[in-house]
């Protein structure tokens, strides 16, 4: 009888022991799904030295550290621009805490998945020709990030081909209309060039597809040097960019340092480690808490000046020592 009322009080103790330790997992933070780790989605054409990496490095100097403190599921297109959209799905179905898109049908991706996830954009183009931006701001957007886009660096580019090709009068310049800003950039291009006494070639690309006809256009205009603007087609075929100026024997002014990385003989533009520096930032007062309205999009401040002389001898071109001393990294 004692054993028999002993067991009986035992389990009864253990019964309510159990109840005891459910009711105090119900509470613990652990057990919340919305405790876990935040996920960041991460949306663009393919993965680069500058992109990802830095952002990972400035998101770790903030303290989150990618598989302790946050998970980021990167998707990349690899130049089949119609794989976006469901990599922009497939982000908000995993429900991200934020995503960053980058590139011009990165973003577009993004927008049309979710109006309600915070999306931080790296942008080619003016925020508002593409409408990432408006006046008065709309208080209710889920968008932030920043912008490469700066007219005025049309100027600065013209003035170091300029200084490449001494006595330049004949000039092409290669452009993709698909570009939100495109119109505007080729303005701020053809005015210097008005300025300056240069005879400008626009060439035009409205798709992929038409790139080997508007190089074969960009070489018989025959000009004495030509310009790149930025847009996602240049960006994305920057080899064969590369190769058809050396090919050519044609100077070329490129919009970013990818370019000349890949064999162009001059780059001016953004600098992509400062930009994604800051994208780190804002993903990260993102996931403390701060709603993209409030921040905005940002315009670069950061630009360098990349010089490849390996490409300067194959050309036969002389760089002043004036532009090297200024140049902000020098490819031997």
């Amino acid at each position: 009888m004692r054993r028999t009322a002993a067991r009986r009080i035992a389990r009864a103790g253990f019964a309510l022991l159990a109840v005891a330790l459910i009711g105090v997992a119900a509470r613990s933070p652990a057990a919340q799904p919305d405790t876990r780790i935040p996920w960041i989605g991460y949306l663009a054409n393919e993965p680069t030295p500058d992109s990802a990496p830095i952002l990972r490095e400035g998101l770790r100097e903030r303290d989150w550290v990618e598989g302790q403190s946050i998970k980021i599921w990167y998707r990349y297109v690899q130049g089949k621009p119609e794989l976006y959209r469901p990599h922009a799905d497939d982000l908000v179905r995993l429900n991200v805490a934020v995503i960053v898109a980058v590139g011009a049908q990165a973003i577009e991706a993004a927008r049309q998945a979710t109006k309600t996830v915070p999306i931080v954009v790296v942008s080619l183009d003016d925020p508002v020709a593409a409408g990432l931006t408006r006046e008065p701001p709309n208080p209710e957007t889920n968008l932030t990030g920043l912008t490469t886009f700066a007219p005025e660096l049309s100027v600065r580019r013209l003035d170091l081909l300029r200084q490449v090709v001494p006595g330049l009068t004949r000039a092409a310049v290669l452009w993709g209309s698909a570009s939100a800003s495109a119109a505007e950039d080729l303005r701020a291009t053809q005015a210097a060039a008005k300025a300056r006494g240069v005879e400008l070639t626009p060439v035009e690309i409205t798709a992929e597809s038409e790139l080997r006809d508007a190089l074969s256009r960009v070489g018989k205009s025959r000009p004495q040097g030509l310009l790149v603007l930025a847009d996602a087609i240049t960006l994305a075929h920057r080899q064969r960019l590369a190769t058809f100026t050396s090919r050519g024997k044609l100077p070329a002014v490129f919009p970013f340092r990818d370019f000349a990385d890949a064999g162009g003989l001059l780059a001016y533009g953004a600098n992509w480690t400062d930009v994604f520096r800051q994208t780190a930032e804002l993903v990260d007062r993102i996931l403390r808490g701060a709603k993209p309205a409030a921040l905005g999009i940002r315009r670069a401040s950061r630009f360098e000046l990349v010089v490849n002389l390996r490409t300067a001898r194959a050309l036969s071109v002389k760089v002043p020592s004036s532009l090297l001393q200024r140049a902000d990294r020098v490819i031997e």
